[in-house]
């Protein structure tokens, strides 16, 4: 056993509240059942088949009120994949659902069989003719493809409020639109071309000149079948026009009629057909977008107003003056969103009735802005606005800031409300339209319901094209509660259809919980027609069931998740999702929203549960231990939550007595601790490097196994050598003190790179500026406290915070002086981190402190004092995640740019994860963490590869085979005399 395990139990919930009603029974512990797992493992590689009941549990819920546990998990890397899982499933009469992203909100990408991964492996974005179109595929966000595009000018089409977590693939497949996409600029709109796999296996090209002829000789009864109802639905005047006038307004209910319409070769249907049919009919493997301008002049406004139907009043007159996006939020959804950084603080006062109106024009040069301006002044004239707190304005702008604050309070409404919604209750969303002339008289309506039936939900939407979204939270535990929603639903659908013939999904497609309505809004004879498009191209049913068409008028209602309380920073999650594609260790083990799923079914569990037991066990690897710490996530998510900050409460829960009286003994020592690292790396420079890597890593190995892996770093080849000693300098003249991290005091710089150490180097840069730096001469033992406070060592973080502070206190001479930190990650732990366990006194005087990264140093400080005298070609940068907290990533950019004629930043820069001797403990992390970024970084030669940490470099070195090193050494080369 080794020596210092982790204490048992730890992880285990303080409050098991379980048996809950929906927990996942007790025979499904061993995972996948045979034969369907040794099958499944036979046929695709055991790599590819995830087994285990935390694997199911973690896929079994998304961003939807719903929850169906699977039976499997499949990740699938290419088209053979799919192709091979449903060939199995018609062999074996089983059922497959695709998923992605898993930001759907009606449970469209959920699965009691087999659910097949296909965001993993499915990323990449290739641009097309200078930007005009553009191929993705199904994996990728919608954040990231635009990414892409910008760089043209162009943009896709569609634009959800969830780009920087939904995919292409889903966004297609439930014909997501947005803000501004309304009816022409949707998925079905702007789609060129699209490559899919039909359940018998066939794939399809539509771009393909020949696709149609191959189609007939590869499915002729599916050709002969989709020609047929063409036929019949243009044979049939009335149904035409009916088809015809239900995608004036914005629709996605059931299966897109219009595609026989628009459509003359059964490829053709197919190809319309696919968008918005929620997987139902194939599987999109690739998508083709004519994109569209990207007009970067913006005229924007909040405008407030005294009640909803009032803001759904003045609608119309923003539409004729030509904006771009009219979106509604109503006092709950504002309120709520105080929660969103950048939103203000006095929004939470708001009166009950208050409703805005978020107005944007768009154009694309200065001229355009302009005439925007006038229009938009025009349409203000007599409006009756309210202004019921101080930060109200009611003015357009164009200041960056404001307009990006204005988006994120409105993006983020389903999540912050969500969020803000009382613990332990469901969520559900609900999206439909009406003619755009009727939304004040449909909102009028729409309160009047909630009222009746005891909800006092959140309304926002689309006002411009008259699609609304409100949510509703109700106790799915409670059988009344559920009740009660389930009469709210057959009320709302009814009062949308009879009274208003809108669509009962405007934009997020049927999904489960509209599936028993299609027939009221569509009627018999078009219901019918749709399921006979279903039986002809998925025969068998494979392919989703239930997820678009169910007879069952009660199938809204059946697998609602109960939402259990868990600890309290957890418990606001409404599991959206967005959190997934900033986590480092989303491709390896889970993400954050997984594990607030785990930790939800282990509280529904009975207490002595052997299925408990399985989730506990495999906790602590696949959440706590591979878990980067970066707290990216809190970035992404909507309400804040830091779901690092909760695994780094876990590691503190396991330590034992001597783990934390060790850490808390290493605090006390730490000089003797930094002094015998950076011996033991010079003692290792001096061995030959193929002894070396081999010795070291038998010795560390060892060592692990001693006394346990995820304690005990293992030797990389990667590590650098022992830094060298720290430049002398002078405290009298000084314009900033300047504190080397200790990373910085143990490790040395790229090896074989010439020149000065990056001390040596930021001391030079800060006196030929004329701000010359003072290095105190006591640093040496103290710490940013980043080592305790990431692995949850409490007492040695509270050691070690109030020692840096104090130190810092008496070198700043009180605060005077600014304290300029150069790697990232100690940057934000003596800003931000350290805080929590100071004493008050020591909390007072860090309150005095000016704590400066020294990237933010060098651009805002050196640059404008420096002459350049040399450059590279070219450029890569890392921004840390420690930048990305503090929001210094301009800064490095900056200094970048100042040092290379051509600055990149990939697209996919994330986390590294190397999270300072967390690569070395799990090296798998980094290389999962760092694969798409490391195969932009090497499609092309750089001359430089720049970052701000030096364990962030290190894991780049690692991940890319090229060196990293700290901008500010390029800085110093590049102004060198």
């Amino acid at each position: 056993m080794p020596l210092l395990e982790p204490r048992p139990g730890a992880l285990r919930p303080r409050s098991v509240s379980g048996p809950s009603p929906d927990r996942v029974p007790p025979y499904r512990a061993a995972g996948t059942p045979e034969p369907l797992r040794t099958e499944l493992t036979e046929l695709l590689g055991a790599e590819k088949v995830l087994w285990k009941v935390s694997d199911l549990v973690r896929y079994a819920s998304d961003a939807s009120p719903y929850r169906f546990v699977p039976q499997v998990v499949v990740i699938a890397e290419d088209i053979d994949d799919v192709s091979a899982v449903l060939s199995y499933a018609h062999g074996r009469q089983r059922e497959v659902v695709f998923r992605a992203a898993g930001t759907s909100l009606n449970g469209q990408a959920q699965g009691e069989d087999i659910l097949v991964d296909v965001r993993r492996h499915w990323a990449g974005v290739e641009v097309l003719e200078e930007g005009r179109r553009a191929r993705v595929r199904p994996g990728t966000t919608v954040l990231r493809a635009n990414a892409a595009l910008a760089r043209h000018g162009r943009v896709l089409g569609p634009d959800p409020a969830s780009a920087i977590a939904c995919t292409v693939g889903g966004v297609v497949a439930n014909n997501a639109s947005g803000m501004t996409a309304g009816t022409t600029r949707n998925s079905y709109r702007t789609l060129s071309s699209l490559t899919f796999v039909l359940p018998g296996g066939t794939v399809v090209d539509t771009a393909d000149p020949l696709a149609d002829e191959e189609l007939a000789r590869a499915e002729p009864a599916l050709c002969r079948g989709l020609m047929e109802i063409k036929r019949e639905i243009e044979a049939d005047p009335a149904l035409t026009a009916r088809i015809r006038a239900k995608y004036e307004i914005k629709n996605t209910t059931g299966y897109r009629l219009d595609a026989y319409l628009d459509g003359n070769t059964p490829v053709e249907i197919l190809r319309g057909l696919m968008v918005g049919s929620e997987g139902t009919l194939g599987f999109i493997s690739e998508v083709v977008f004519d994109t569209l301008p990207l007009d970067r002049e913006v005229c924007t406004a909040l405008l407030f107003f005294p009640s909803l139907p009032a803001a759904a009043a003045a609608v119309p007159r923003f539409n004729e003056a030509g904006a771009l996006a009219v979106e509604l939020m109503d006092a709950n959804t504002l309120r709520a969103s105080v929660s969103v950084e950048g939103v203000p603080a006095d929004w939470a006062a708001l009166p009950g009735t208050t409703t805005a109106l978020l107005v944007e024009f768009r154009a694309p040069d200065a001229a355009g802005r302009e005439d925007c301006a006038r229009r938009a002044a025009a349409a203000l004239d007599g409006l009756d606005l309210v202004a019921p707190a101080p930060s109200i304005t009611n003015r357009f702008t164009s200041d960056p800031r404001t307009v990006s604050g204005y988006w994120k309070a409105r993006k983020a409404f389903v999540t912050a409300v969500g969020g803000a919604r009382a613990r332990g209750t469901t969520l559900i969303t609900e999206d439909f339209a009406v003619p755009p002339s009727r939304l004040a008289e449909a909102c009028a309506a729409l309160l009047a319901l909630q009222a009746e039936h005891g909800f006092d939900a959140a309304v926002a939407g689309h006002a411009a094209h008259g699609n609304l979204h409100f949510l509703l939270a109700f106790d799915a535990a409670d059988p009344a509660d559920v009740e009660r929603y389930g009469a709210f639903m057959e009320a709302f659908c009814r009062l949308t259809v009879e009274r208003f013939d809108g669509s009962l999904k405007a934009e997020h497609s049927t999904g489960r919980n509209m599936a028993p309505f299609l027939e009221l809004e569509w009627g018999p004879e078009a219901a019918a027609l749709m399921w006979r498009t279903k039986r002809l191209v998925d025969p068998a049913g494979v392919l989703a069931p239930r997820v678009l068409l169910d007879r069952d008028p009660r199938a809204h209602l059946r697998g609602l998740k109960t939402i259990p309380r868990v600890e309290a920073e957890a418990d606001p999650c409404i599991e959206c999702g967005f959190c997934e594609p900033t986590c480092p260790s989303g491709d390896l083990t889970t993400t954050p929203r997984q594990r607030i799923v785990l930790r939800r079914e282990m509280v529904r569990q009975q207490p002595g549960s052997p299925l408990l037991d399985g989730l506990l066990g495999a906790y602590g690897h696949d959440a706590v231990d591979t878990c980067a710490g970066d707290s990216t996530c809190r970035l992404a998510c909507p309400v804040g939550i830091d779901t690092g900050a909760l695994m780094r409460d876990f590691r503190h829960r396991r330590h034992g007595p001597r783990e934390e009286a060790a850490a808390a003994l290493a605090a006390r020592h730490f000089r003797t601790v930094e002094a015998a690292a950076r011996t033991a790396l010079a003692t290792a420079g001096r061995i030959p490097d193929r002894v070396r890597d081999r010795l070291l890593g038998g010795v560390t190995g060892a060592a692990r196994r001693a006394v346990r892996p995820d304690l005990v770093p293992r030797w990389l080849p990667q590590i650098p050598g022992a830094a060298a000693k720290l430049p002398t300098t002078a405290r009298s003249g000084a314009a900033a003190v300047y504190y080397p991290a200790c990373v910085n005091r143990i490790f040395g710089g790229p090896e074989g790179r010439p020149g000065p150490s990056l001390p040596q180097a930021l001391v030079a840069v800060s006196e030929r500026a004329g701000k010359p730096v003072w290095i105190p001469g006591d640093v040496t033992g103290t710490c940013c406290a980043v080592i305790w406070h990431s692995k949850g060592y409490e007492e040695g973080n509270r050691l070690m915070a109030n020692r840096i502070v104090e130190a810092a206190w008496g070198w700043t001479a009180g605060g005077r002086l600014p304290l300029v930190v150069d790697a990232s990650s100690c940057t934000l732990g003596i800003a931000r981190e350290v805080v929590p366990y100071l004493t008050p006194d020591n909390r007072a005087l860090h309150e005095e402190l000016r704590i400066v990264d020294s990237v933010v140093w060098a651009a805002q400080e050196l640059l404008a004092h420096l002459e350049v005298r040399r450059t590279v070609g070219s450029a890569v940068l890392h921004p840390t995640c420690s930048m990305r907290h503090l929001g210094d990533e301009p800064q490095l950019r900056a200094v970048a740019e100042a040092c290379a004629d051509e600055v990149v930043v990939p697209d996919d820069a994330g986390c590294c994860a190397f999270a300072g001797d967390r690569g070395m403990l799990h090296p798998e992390l980094t290389a999962a963490a760092t694969a798409r970024e490391a195969a932009e970084v090497t499609a092309r030669p750089f001359d430089a590869h720049l970052s701000a940490n030096r364990m962030c470099e290190v894991g780049m070195d690692r991940a890319t085979g090229r060196r990293y090193y700290s901008a500010l050494l390029e800085l110093e080369h590049a102004t060198r005399p």
